[in-house]
């Protein structure tokens, strides 16, 4: 019984929903957006390949979705996952979906984005070939391997620095063939925002991870600290991208990436005073939706001040 309340309750469906929930799509912003800015940030500075931003963003989101499925097949098979759990795909404790199934599918992504990484590499150069291995090789630490990143203080750190800083050098660097300053500059309210999730993330898992003996930073902070913690990095990212304008890294209409500080606000507000991982979700989605909202502010910005530049 319980487990048909839970289902309701997160309006989880049969059929194709199934497997889109095993992506969890609102953590695939984190995959494209910073692919856009790279390219963009390119394409303002005279270079646009069209066949390797493709490729690049489809790499990019292959890879995001394969570690999800890493995540939901090893938390289950240690035992963090139950079909009462919340914030995960639900594919295997809730539908039934057999364990390997979920396993095979994550590498038959991990294959597709090599395949995609070997074409870029082919157009651009084969450093990217050991940048790309090794971010897939994070990707599955993340939550594979003896010990998992997502259970140490460092889960959000290394989540933004390879999915927002290096996927932005390389979106950058297979257009330009180099990588200014700049760019790396600007991927880092990205990947603050990016770190954001990981951190909404943990700040719902909160007590379920602790009994399961990880050591998130939201669990060393304790919850009130940690959704101040959380107000800390949104600030952080939109006085980064304040800065930026004012030293002409970004254009002046970039600012209206603070339109969607409002979001933020509400993220913070949203996980004030809830205790339970249930009722926190809207929140932790919403994150991810402040996250693309300002991602697609800042290409808007870009791509708006490459027609005056």
């Amino acid at each position: 019984m319980q487990h048909d309340n839970i289902k309701e309750a997160l309006d989880e469906r049969d059929g194709f929903q199934v497997w889109w929930r095993l992506l969890r799509p609102h953590t695939l912003t984190a995959s494209f957006i910073p692919v856009f800015i790279g390219t963009i940030i390119a394409y303002i500075d005279g270079f646009l390949h069209i066949p390797l931003f493709l490729a690049m963003l489809i790499a990019s989101i292959l890879i995001q979705a394969a570690t999800n499925m890493f995540n939901e097949y090893y938390d289950f098979k240690r035992g963090l996952d139950t079909e009462h759990s919340v914030g995960i795909g639900g594919t295997i404790v809730r539908d039934g979906i057999a364990p390997k199934t979920v396993l095979r599918l994550a590498f038959i992504f991990f294959g597709i984005a090599t395949l995609l990484g070997i074409y870029i590499c082919m157009e651009s150069s084969w450093w990217i070939a050991v940048i790309g291995l090794v971010s897939m090789l994070f990707g599955y630490l993340y939550t594979g391997g003896p010990i998992p990143i997502a259970y140490t203080p460092f889960g959000e750190l290394f989540a933004g620095f390879f999915m927002g800083t290096v996927i932005i050098g390389i979106s950058y660097f297979i257009q330009a063939e180099t990588v200014t300053a700049r760019v790396l500059w600007i991927s880092i309210p990205v990947a603050i925002f990016i770190g954001a999730i990981m951190l909404s993330n943990n700040i719902r898992d909160l007590e379920g991870d602790k009994i399961n003996g990880r050591k998130t930073i939201a669990i060393l902070l304790g919850p009130t600290n940690a959704v101040r913690f959380l107000a800390t990095m949104f600030s952080a990212g939109y006085i980064f991208t304040i800065l930026f304008v004012i030293l002409g890294m970004l254009p002046t209409v970039s600012l209206i990436t603070l339109f969607s500080a409002k979001l933020a606000f509400d993220v913070v507000k949203g996980f004030k005073g809830k205790t339970k991982p249930l009722e926190m979700m809207p929140a932790m989605i919403l994150t991810g939706k402040t996250n693309t909202i300002y991602g697609l502010l800042l290409c808007l910005s870009l791509f708006i001040y490459s027609f005056y530049s």
